[in-house]
């Protein structure tokens, strides 16, 4: 018997969300797009990532909630935030980047609902 072909395409997260259409305004702000969503779930992507986000928030949850976002350059991703005044705008809080020990250089963002995003980029091993 032939063995089914397991494929896979792609996994995504589900962040809560403590105010739905606030959260949407802020992903859309720091350069994700929603090509789809309802009153309850959207569909958020940049790139060649997507999460979903959901109209479902538990203060406990969303706040021990991680995101990690690897990308080209975490600086240019930091300043761009920086320059649309993220954090004043949406009441968030972001971090400087910084060399990390497990080789990368990253920032923390905190979402308008607390989940932790950490967006960073390789450094070369050493």
């Amino acid at each position: 018997m032939p063995r089914p072909t397991l494929a896979t395409i792609e996994i995504k997260a589900f962040l809560p969300t403590q105010d739905f259409d606030f959260s949407k305004r802020f992903y859309e702000a720091i350069g994700f797009t929603i090509p789809w969503s309802d009153d309850t779930l959207a569909y958020v992507h940049h790139g060649h990532c997507s999460f979903l986000l959901q109209k479902f928030y538990v203060p406990e949850h969303a706040q021990n909630f991680q995101m990690h976002l690897l990308v080209e350059n975490a600086d240019d991703w930091w300043r761009h935030l920086d320059e649309l005044k993220i954090a004043d705008t949406f009441g968030v809080a972001i971090g400087e980047p910084e060399d990390q020990p497990w080789a990368m250089r990253d920032f923390t963002l905190f979402d308008p609902s607390g989940v932790l995003w950490r967006i960073g980029h390789n450094l070369p091993l050493r």
